[in-house]
């Protein structure tokens, strides 16, 4: 099997600060296309929280598609949260439903459930752009390894 060559223009990637409701600490917000071989591939949204008293995680939505114009008909969005886990140091991905924090949109598509995730057949392109994103958008790479 051929490895995928994903991509990212850092230049083109968006951060935005906002205030997480449940302690006020800061949730930073990041996004950006990935491209495949030069192609849009998927557009991911990463918020990392900084809550109050508690270890970083980052929640990761990706939306899987066609980038070449409208429609958005064949978009299908994934999500994770990504932070510690019982008896691990380490952070770790868990699939959860896409878009929890209430950010779905037309341009998401089908929000999938974390059920519906695990028995998607894209779900490993899902798990490449994941791993593609917390090893190079550095406020997520930072935010958890930092």
């Amino acid at each position: 099997m051929q490895a995928v060559e994903l991509m990212m223009d850092l230049d083109e990637r968006q951060v935005r600060q906002y205030e997480c409701t449940c302690c006020g600490a800061p949730v930073e917000r990041t996004w950006n296309f990935v491209r495949r071989h030069g192609d849009a591939y998927a557009v991911y949204f990463a918020n990392s929280y900084h809550h109050t008293g508690q270890a970083h995680e980052v929640w990761i939505d990706v939306i899987l598609g066609t980038w070449s114009g409208e429609p958005t008909d064949d978009h299908v969005t994934f999500g994770c949260r990504v932070g510690p886990v019982e008896g691990d140091p380490n952070p770790a991905a868990t699939l959860v439903q896409a878009c929890q924090d209430g950010s779905g949109s037309e341009i998401h598509g089908i929000l999938l459930s974390r059920e519906d995730g695990l028995a998607h057949a894209r779900l490993p392109e899902f798990w490449s752009v994941v791993d593609f994103v917390l090893a190079n958008d550095p406020t997520v790479n930072v935010h958890l390894y930092g």
